[in-house]
């Protein structure tokens, strides 16, 4: 548990739903189970629903709701503003909180749209300049099964890169019964399941190999076009129900992605695996605790791939928790995050993923509707090469 004597920050989280319940368990164990040199105070939750965000805020123990989230970023007693709201909200919010001086936290994707993605970016390197951090909530590579992951890559285990395979399934939109979300249109979520889950895939593919994606040849599809209302009648669905796309990554490999909200019997399938010269990881989150790592250097008479059970205290994150053996789930990435951002924010330095990563994420979605829109024609992502400074023949295939 943080000293009694650490410094503490407040909290002002705009949002009470699925991610702001999890941010709040998030920011309560990360207080529990780590000790980072600034210890969060839960000060006030914004919600335009005032009865829901109340539910959420006693079940955290939040000390406050307000209906405005202008309110949170006018108060002297938050330091932090951490967005859990829709996608249209996110860059008024960031950059209004940006400019008052106040640390940001906002779940991905970062933006609806590259323009505001930049604008976004732009606002956080001009606060950085001024001691004022951001991280955008990609919490997947906070997976202690991942963090090893990206730990071997870094060591050179997997050798050269040459294949990137990345999907995220889920079933919940299977059923044409299922209602007309917020989540379902696109001025509010800015995309579909590329977005809600796709984003996480490209994330990962890219924290994972340290490569950016070059260009995509892609296609999507909505299978169900109308859905039930809750008040009754029906509405559009005007986002994407899947996702499937070609990429090249900067070093020269070959990737492949999908995602989908409409397979049936995957409830969070997120998989990604890399093929290089020197051996093979793969990861599933429907079995989140272990990684799969096959080591092509060693004897050819015990070769083949070893089933990592990441539960060791030499593990990423995991001497915090249990002994041994003892799994982790779904919420504790989000103590993880959180734990990590408060480091950064007491110590001075640049959290990841930074905006910037998120606006490379951003900027891939957009080459995969536009390269979809076009028939399936070779996208290329701006500035993609140039971070590593490494084209290939221009991204292509």
């Amino acid at each position: 548990m943080g000293s009694l004597n650490a410094r503490t920050i407040g909290i002002g989280m705009v949002g009470h739903a699925f991610m702001g319940t999890a941010h709040s368990l998030g920011w309560r164990n990360a207080r529990s189970f780590f000790a980072p040199p600034l210890l969060p105070r839960l000060t006030a939750l914004a919600g335009r629903d005032r009865t829901a965000a109340t539910a959420t805020a006693e079940r955290f123990d939040w000390s406050e709701v307000v209906t405005d989230w202008r309110d949170l970023i006018a108060r002297d007693d938050i330091g932090l503003i951490d967005i859990c709201a829709p996608g249209d909200t996110h860059a008024e919010i960031a950059v209004a909180a940006l400019a008052a001086g106040k640390h940001v936290l906002c779940e991905k994707p970062l933006a609806n749209s590259v323009a505001e993605a930049e604008a976004m970016a732009a606002a956080a390197a001009a606060a950085r300049e001024n001691g004022v951090r951001s991280m955008v909530g990609f919490t997947y590579r906070r997976v202690p099964a991942v963090a090893l992951a990206r730990r071997l890559v870094r060591e050179g285990r997997v050798g050269e890169l040459r294949h990137v395979r990345a999907r995220y399934l889920q079933d919940w939109l299977t059923d044409p019964a299922a209602p007309l979300t917020w989540r379902l249109r696109r001025e509010r979520a800015g995309s579909g399941a590329l977005g809600d889950i796709g984003a996480h895939a490209v994330d990962l593919a890219q924290y994972l190999t340290g490569e950016d994606v070059t260009g995509v040849a892609a296609v999507t599809g909505t299978f169900v076009r109308e859905r039930p209302l809750p008040d009754g009648g029906t509405g559009t669905v005007t986002v994407d129900d899947t996702a499937a796309f070609l990429g090249r990554m900067t070093g020269g490999a070959l990737a492949t992605f999908e995602a989908t909200r409409c397979a049936t019997g995957r409830k969070n399938a997120l998989r990604i695996e890399l093929n290089g010269t020197l051996g093979s990881l793969a990861f599933d989150f429907e079995d989140m605790n272990v990684l799969q790592f096959h080591d092509a250097t060693a004897d050819a008479s015990v070769r083949g791939f070893t089933r990592i059970q990441v539960t060791e205290p030499e593990h990423p994150y995991i001497a915090a928790w249990w002994p041994p053996g003892h799994g982790l789930g779904y919420e504790h990435a989000f103590a993880h995050q959180a734990a990590d951002l408060l480091t950064a924010v007491a110590t001075g330095d640049d959290p990841e993923p930074s905006f910037d990563d998120g606006l490379r994420v951003q900027r891939v979605l957009a080459a995969v509707e536009e390269s979809a829109a076009a028939g399936s024609a070779w996208t290329g992502i701006p500035g993609a090469a140039a971070r590593t400074g490494t084209p290939d023949t221009e991204g292509k295939p």
